[in-house]
Parts: C-alpha cells; structure tokens; sequence
C-alpha cells in the first residue's frame, strides 16, 4: 500500500527519501554534506529535506543495519521520532560506537525513515487495571 507523502527539498544538493528494494520497509536518509565522526562521539548530519507526515502516521529514524554493524555508526537516539505536524529538517544525529574516526560523505545513506499509523490516547487515570497472568512482572520476568 503506497501513501503519498509531500517531501520538500531544503538544498539543491539534497536527496529525497527512497526505498532501496520493493519490499523495503524503511526508505534510505541520504547525508547532505560530509562529516568527520570521532570515535565515541555524535554528530547532526543534516538531510537537508523536510517532509509532511499524513495525520495519524509518525516518521521513525531507524539506523541502517550496514552502517551500525560494518561502521559502527547508528543514531544516538536509538530511534529517532518525527511527528506528523513537524516540518523542520529531518537531522540525524549519528554516534559513533567504534574506535575509530568515521567519515560520512555527501550523498551517503545514514538512516532509514520508516512510516507507520500512530495512535493518540486518551490516558484515563483509574484505581486499579484488569489482572494478567503477567501482572507487575518486570524485566527479565518472562523468561530465563
């Protein structure tokens, strides 16, 4: 199922979001201008595009599976959120896990934008929540 979603470029040099494959998931973030990363340190590596999000979706930056385990370079965030009235540049900040000084080129795929239905709540604050099997069990609590 294809959404259009209205992409603005920021910079002449800049690259729009695209999928590497038919079945990818995430569309490929391109670096607008080169970088140097030191090792153990994070950098904003700009996009230079900005793009609006359909009502009820959310953008979610995810690293690129290459470039964290061949690289060492992921976002620092984890996982970047961009909300669907944002109309900002999408940046990136990149950390770098490794030893080694990283060098992001111009033109290079940094991160993955993945679009997916965002839900809103409405918190209700109540006396007590339905019982589970689970319960209150917390980390590590259903497995060994």
């Amino acid at each position: 199922m294809k959404m259009k979603v209205r992409v603005k470029k920021l910079n002449a040099g800049a690259k729009l979001p695209s999928y590497a494959s038919e079945g990818a998931a995430g569309a490929d973030l391109f670096a607008l201008l080169g970088v140097t990363i030191p090792a153990g340190e994070t950098c904003a590596v700009h996009t230079g595009v900005a793009i609006e999000l359909p009502r009820g979706t959310v953008g979610l930056v995810y690293a690129r599976s290459g470039l964290a385990t061949k690289q060492d370079l992921a976002p620092a965030n984890k996982v970047g959120v961009i909300d669907s009235d944002y109309r900002g540049e999408i940046v990136v900040a990149l950390h770098n896990h490794g030893r080694e000084k990283r060098i992001v080129y111009a033109g290079d795929r940094i991160a993955q934008l993945v679009i997916a239905p965002c839900y809103v709540a409405a918190f209700e604050e109540v006396d007590a929540l339905s019982d589970t099997p689970r319960g209150t069990g917390g980390f590590g609590s259903t497995g060994k």
